[in-house]
């Protein structure tokens, strides 16, 4: 399993843009809303009402384990965040990672992969944020789904590495850099508890690339083996 390192939009597979186009769509149509000519007086809420609607809240998810309830409209919440965004800067650099990471993977696991490493890091990521978050903050954003994507192309580095019998460490420098990156802004500017969700989302993309990727965990391992 080689990365394939050719360009973003360069005949990009089609799941990836699948799942580009909802944030695409969703980010037109609130950022229009917050033009006051097109939206009107109310538009400028529409980004708000979005994130109430479909974010994810520790406090919802923690209610509905202590209680066992699980309603439908909660339940959609865990699929439904990442395609809404708290800013149209947040949406460009979301999408960045998508359409990049998104075209390195898809180049190697099939496109059902793709989409299930997606919404498997959303989930884990949210579920993970539910659990651990004691905030009032609500997650939103396609963050944790990248951060799959990431954990997933750790994983094609891993196991090329592992093969080669090169330093297995060495793939995991992006998500480091990346996370270290978080750990700067955060000092800085205080802390935000998503990141608790994209560090699942990562360690979610990973885990389930053992599943996911061609030939499954038996080829991983018969590759590792005869290194």
């Amino acid at each position: 399993m080689q990365p394939d390192n050719n360009g973003v939009f360069n005949a990009l597979p089609p799941v990836v843009w699948l799942l580009a186009l909802p944030i695409i769509a969703m980010e037109i149509v609130l950022s229009a809303g917050a033009v006051e000519a097109i939206g009107g007086p109310g538009g400028v809420g529409w980004r708000i009402a979005a994130i109430e609607d479909y974010g994810v809240s520790a406090i919802v998810v923690q209610w509905m384990l202590e209680t066992g309830q699980w309603p439908a409209a909660h339940l959609i919440r865990f699929l439904a965040y990442p395609f809404v965004h708290y800013s149209l800067t947040q949406s460009l650099f979301s999408l960045v990672f998508l359409l990049a990471l998104g075209n390195m993977v898809g180049r190697i696991f099939a496109g059902w992969a793709v989409a299930v490493l997606f919404f498997g890091a959303s989930l884990g990521g949210a579920l993970a944020y539910g659990l651990l978050a004691d905030d009032r903050f609500i997650l939103a954003g396609a963050y944790p789904a990248a951060y799959g994507l990431i954990g997933a192309y750790t994983f094609i580095l891993w196991v090329n590495l592992a093969a080669t019998g090169g330093p297995r460490a060495q793939a995991f420098t992006l998500i480091g850099f990346l996370m270290g990156i978080q750990l700067t802004f955060a000092v800085i500017f205080g802390s935000r508890p998503d990141w608790i969700a994209d560090l699942a989302g990562f360690a979610t993309g990973f885990g389930l690339s053992f599943l996911v990727c061609p030939g499954g965990w038996s080829r991983v391992r018969d590759r590792i083996r005869h290194r």
